[in-house]
């Protein structure tokens, strides 16, 4: 079940900030290019709610749709520059585990622990612990985006991103994991080399509530 107020304290943390379909644009609309991939209807709000009001303060910015697990890529201008299928965290949730990032140092992140949390972030480029580009998402929980990883898992998770349905891709630790391909020429370019702003949707609770009960605080 989805816990609002252990989800609140997270955004706190992070600068969540959501927007639901009730809410008023400011009057600029979706790229033709994003719309065309048919997103949802909460993913296309959003978008909407980012541009119109400026939210990404003219910096590229991701949206991660969970429940569709997919990632939308935008430049610093609010234009497309990509769309992909995406591995999420094997957990479903919208909350972060106290301590996951150090456990994640040490590759003891539990099964439960295994979330992909929900949020408005700043994120930044930087390096794993095996010197492999990543967009930190949320650097103290070990929460990124990154390319899919060679080794044993490599080829299954490979057919996951190809083939699976939505709950197929709920595989990861957490990280929102792309196909080596769209990570380097779309979000290595263009999240990968300066500050970005990451949107993850709430799989559990709607946009709309989660938006109202950040207004009320």
């Amino acid at each position: 079940m989805f816990d609002l107020r252990r989800w609140l304290r997270h955004a706190a943390g992070c600068t969540a900030l959501f927007v639901g379909a009730a809410l008023p644009h400011a009057g600029t609309a979706a790229p033709a290019e994003f719309t065309a991939t048919r997103p949802s209807a909460q993913a296309r709000s959003l978008v909407d709610w980012v541009l119109g009001s400026g939210d990404a303060k003219g910096r590229p910015f991701a949206v991660v749709d969970k429940r569709a697990a997919r990632i939308y890529v935008f430049d610093d201008a609010g234009r497309m520059v990509g769309q992909s299928a995406a591995l999420l965290g094997a957990t479903f949730g919208d909350h972060t585990v106290p301590g996951v990032g150090a456990r994640a140092q040490t590759g003891d992140v539990g099964p439960d622990e295994r979330t992909t949390p929900a949020g408005r972030f700043e994120a930044v480029p930087g390096r794993n612990d095996k010197g492999e580009h990543v967009v930190w998402v949320d650097y103290a929980s070990a929460f990124a985006i990154h390319r899919l990883r060679p080794g044993f898992a490599y080829q299954a998770r490979a057919t996951r991103l190809s083939t699976a349905q939505a709950a197929g891709k709920r595989v990861s630790w957490g990280c929102v994991v792309v196909p080596v391909a769209f990570y380097q020429g779309v979000v290595e370019r263009v999240l990968g080399r300066s500050r970005s702003v990451v949107y993850v949707m709430p799989e559990h609770a709607s946009l709309g509530t989660v938006i109202h009960a950040l207004d009320a605080r």
